[in-house]
């Protein structure tokens, strides 16, 4: 049974920088696409960034040079790496896999996880 484990979320100022970690387990492929999610209240769900186990990544235009997505293969975790963090990057981040999905699927921004994980609360303060 694939599970996935999220950690890391808090509360921070304008400008803060947080990371969040996401460890897998369950599975055992060379092709695993993860990613994070986040949503804020009474918004969509929004795709933040992913990254495949060959390494390619995408992100999310509103996170382009200030979020890093980084992962420890030996580990199956993956991390979220997010800096200069605005009010509106507030909202509960929640970890997902897809297992055996290639790269191009999975940095098109428009990827579909098989498996999510539980949310972590990032709160930004002004």
């Amino acid at each position: 049974q694939v599970q996935l484990a999220a950690s890391g979320g808090g509360s921070v100022q304008a400008g803060g920088s947080l990371r969040l970690s996401c460890e897998g387990s369950g599975y055992k492929s060379s092709s695993v696409c993860m990613g994070w999610f986040r949503q804020a209240p009474g918004k969509e769900r929004e795709g933040v960034a992913t990254i495949h186990t060959n390494g390619r990544t995408y992100y999310a235009d509103s996170v382009k040079g200030r979020f890093i997505i980084s992962q420890d293969n030996a580990k199956s975790t993956v991390y979220l790496q997010m800096s200069s963090l605005k009010p509106e990057d507030t909202g509960t981040y929640y970890c997902a896999a897809a297992i055996y999905l290639w790269a191009d699927a999975c940095t098109s921004g428009s990827w579909s996880p098989n498996t999510g994980g539980q949310g972590t609360q990032v709160t930004v303060s002004s």
